[in-house]
């Protein structure tokens, strides 16, 4: 081998390891990347755990130049809104007497304190001359509840002329008293003590496992199966005509809300125990007359079931981009802006602490999205019609500003692979995002049908799954009515054991009509199922 041939050699070897060095380069370079990714994922969950769950912007000095152009653009538009600020209402402050009035429905008792007669100054020890009494303080004592047995019963009478000779009829009769209707023969039950089992656990959020020690506590013996059977059969006999009344009554609304979330269900036939369903949740638009949340149970979070639930309906719908809604027909979806916040939020880098790094391109998306929070909160107390001029005026604005800003952010090259999710999220459900611009009513987020949804999920950390179908649908039609109930500011309590009580002596199989006297948002609901807010002025915000 000649030494221009070994040099040659040696040349091919020195670019042959070079070439292997980049190329570990890049596979070092592209580990880095996934690396950070992975760990921002993590300081995301954490902060989702351990940090605010609110998603309000905590405004500080440098937020506002997180722009150059961009962002002086949208704050110019934001500036320039031709005076669409409404005046602006500031909390009242506590007004003297507040506890007065809180307390006024309260039944009063008055514990009084006497000198004894034979006491005498404690000074001189005179005789004591009682000149009036003074008011020490006021308290609110609590009274456990109580249990008691009824035993219902019924009068007999026997006909002093039927049965003797010469009479019409031949055989004696006998006749008893009217007595209602057991919510469950047979049993212990009464409509009280079922609607407070349920009132614990769909309102309160207390599973049956717990409340059968409270029970026992309390000198009742009731095992959580017992529970569980009761408030199935309840479910499906006396609560089912008014669930079912409830959705074909959202059915003819304009303007609605949907969501889903799982549910696992120990015993649906073909699925594990451990796999996931689906509880599905319609709310009404704050624009509508009726307040109502309807939950439904399915087993499949397939369009199909979408486009059963919504068929009927023509109006609006509010939602995530889940595409399974596009399967629902003669509906105009439109997107919640907080949905698409969140891709922006997860997108913004965290130090180690959980804290945001500034001037992220993330935190300008956000802060472009806020803008059009801003107006609404702006906004709210004008008509539909007014508002949708002004969103015509500065939300568009805004849009076109946030736009332009998302098509020269996607043609940065960039590691962050949420900030690349954000943007395409954006990009691809632009159509449906802006339909808000095009109807006053329409609302910019979800929050209200999440809203609804949060009371259920929340107590599914502490019952974690239904054991069959049934007890899943029992779910559906009692988190309706409980949410409903909420919504119309009723009293859970008090409105579920009125249904029980009526609706077994109720003939609503022949004569459907009568169920709109039960219905949560009903003008013939009795005063008591209302929550008397009339003297609780501190609730107020």
């Amino acid at each position: 081998m000649t030494e221009h041939e070994e040099l040659e050699m040696l040349r091919a070897l020195v670019e042959k390891q070079k070439q292997e060095l980049e190329a570990k380069d890049k596979i070092i370079q592209k580990q880095n990347i996934q690396l950070e990714n992975m760990i921002q994922a993590l300081l995301h969950a954490r902060k989702k755990l351990f940090g605010s769950p609110s998603e309000i912007t905590r405004q500080t000095g440098e937020q506002i130049n997180l722009f150059e152009t961009t962002q002086e653009l949208a704050a110019e538009l934001f500036k320039e809104q031709k005076k669409i600020t409404v005046p602006s209402h500031q909390r009242t402050a506590r007004q003297p007497g507040v506890r007065v009035e809180m307390l006024v429905n309260i039944p009063k008792e008055v514990e009084e304190y006497i000198i004894p007669p034979e006491e005498n100054c404690s000074e001189c020890g005179a005789e004591l001359k009682v000149i009036g009494k003074k008011l020490v303080r006021t308290e609110v004592e609590f009274i456990p509840s109580k249990l008691k047995v009824v035993q219902v019963l019924q009068e007999v009478a026997k006909c002093t002329n039927c049965g003797n000779e010469g009479s019409e009829n031949p055989k004696d009769h006998f006749q008893k008293a009217a007595v209602p209707t057991s919510v469950l023969p047979h049993f212990i039950a009464t409509a009280s003590l079922v609607a407070q089992v349920m009132y614990q656990k769909f309102a309160m959020g207390i599973p049956f496992n717990r409340q059968e020690n409270d029970w026992y506590r309390i000198g009742l013996v009731l095992p959580r199966s017992n529970m569980a059977n009761w408030t199935i059969r309840c479910s499906e006999e006396w609560l089912a005509p008014i669930y079912n009344r409830i959705h074909e009554e959202l059915l003819k609304c304009e303007v609605l809300h949907m969501d889903e979330t799982r549910i696992q269900c120990n015993k649906e036939e073909g699925k594990q125990a451990s796999s996931d369903s689906f509880m599905w949740v319609m709310r009404s638009a704050a624009c509508e007359e009726i307040k109502a949340a309807f939950f439904h149970y399915s087993r499949s979070r397939s369009g199909d079931v979408a486009k059963q639930l919504l068929q009927g309906f023509h109006g609006y719908l509010t939602t995530d981009a889940y595409s399974a809604y596009e399967k629902a027909e003669n509906i105009k979806r439109n997107l919640c802006w907080a949905h698409c916040r969140r891709y922006f939020i997860e997108s913004i880098p965290l130090d180690n602490k959980g804290k945001e790094i500034s001037g992220s391109k993330g935190a300008e998306g956000r802060e472009f999205i806020n803008l059009l929070f801003k107006v609404e909160d702006e906004i709210k107390e004008l008509s539909y019609d007014e508002k949708k001029e002004k969103r015509q005026e500065a939300s568009r604005a805004i849009l076109d500003a946030f736009w332009s800003w998302v098509e020269e952010t996607s043609a940065i090259s960039t590691t962050n692979e949420n900030l690349t999710k954000a943007l395409n999220y954006a990009k691809n459900q632009k159509k449906y995002l802006e339909t808000f611009l095009e109807d006053g009513r329409l609302p910019i987020s979800n929050n209200l049908c999440e809203a609804n949804i949060k009371p259920y999920a929340v107590a599914r950390r502490a019952w974690l799954f239904a054991d069959t179908p049934r007890g899943a649908t029992a779910n559906a039609i009692l988190y309706t009515l409980v949410e409903s109930a909420k919504a119309n500011i009723l009293d859970v309590y008090e409105y579920l054991k009125y249904i029980l009580e009526a609706m077994p002596n109720t003939d609503f199989k022949n004569h459907p009509e009568l169920l709109d006297k039960y219905l949560p948002w009903s003008k013939d609901l009795p005063e008591e199922c209302r929550l008397n807010h009339k003297h609780k002025k501190c609730f107020k915000k």
